[in-house]
């Protein structure tokens, strides 16, 4: 019977931690990027605006500019974990000092990143809003309309995340493998799709960008962080022609597996020629 050592249950706790508190930060975030926006009167948070300001007033007081800098100084804070985190030198810097918690640790600092983020948030109540939907009754329903179809997002983005193998994606399965001796687990993909993880960096493109834009009402603070992140998932996006076939290949293969009779018999495929 094999023993586990010390350092096995180490790395397990330690990854299992990490699962954890990126897990509850996910869950916080969806907090503050749809329930919170959707229905600030129930949160019982200030107005998200004032329109009666005008622009002009409110682009030249100084509460306005201190939160529309302090905003932009955490939506950049949180880029430049995320990018300089996976930079290819840093990256490998970081792997020779964390080795198979490599992973872990790069999404326990994106966490707590998010974690700052949400927490300093400063919302910018004293411009007017750049849409406000107010009028009766689609102030009733608009809300109830985004908040279904947030709902939807999140649960598309959920099952992605799980296609994608969530705890690979957290760090927790390398640290299995490793302390069951099988190596990385990416390793044991196709070289087609470790080619696409690579590129694939962020997999909810179009179902985050709804989530940030699709509000009853956009304040200052919320076209700060919409756009910003906007921009940074366009920038991020490195898919080409080989990636897309690759997907397309898969989508069709899936498929063809739920038109097969339920007693037909297939042979199964080599995982490393997918």
């Amino acid at each position: 019977m094999a023993t586990v050592s010390a350092r096995d249950l180490l790395l397990c706790a330690l990854s299992l931690l990490n699962f954890v508190f990126v897990f509850g930060t996910g869950a916080e975030f969806v907090r503050f990027v749809s329930f919170r926006a959707i229905y600030q009167n129930i949160t019982g948070g200030p107005p998200p605006c004032h329109d009666s300001v005008p622009w002009s007033t409110a682009l030249r007081s100084s509460s306005v500019l201190r939160a529309v800098g302090a905003d932009l100084g955490l939506v950049a804070l949180f880029a430049l974990q995320h990018s300089l985190l996976a930079w290819g030198p840093v990256k490998r810097a970081l792997s020779s000092v964390f080795g198979v918690l490599n992973r872990a640790f790069y999404c326990a600092t994106t966490a707590l990143a998010l974690q700052v983020l949400m927490r300093c948030w400063q919302p910018v109540t004293d411009a007017p809003c750049l849409w406000s939907v107010s009028s009766v009754p689609w102030d009733t329903w608009f809300p109830l309309i985004c908040f279904t179809l947030h709902f939807l997002c999140w649960a598309i983005i959920c099952s992605i995340l799980l296609i994608f193998d969530y705890p690979e994606l957290l760090g927790l399965k390398q640290v299995y493998y490793e302390c069951l001796g099988l190596g990385d687990p990416l390793s044991l993909k196709s070289p087609r799709a470790q080619r696409l993880y690579a590129h694939l960096r962020h997999p909810v493109c179009v179902e985050l960008a709804m989530v940030l834009w699709l509000l009853p009402a956009l304040p200052l603070d919320r076209l700060i962080l919409a756009g910003c992140l906007s921009i940074y998932l366009v920038l991020a996006h490195s898919l080409d022609t080989q990636d897309c076939e690759y997907l397309s290949a898969q989508l069709h293969n899936k498929l063809h597996l739920f038109t097969l009779p339920p007693d037909s018999h297939t042979e199964p495929t080599n995982h490393k020629q997918d």
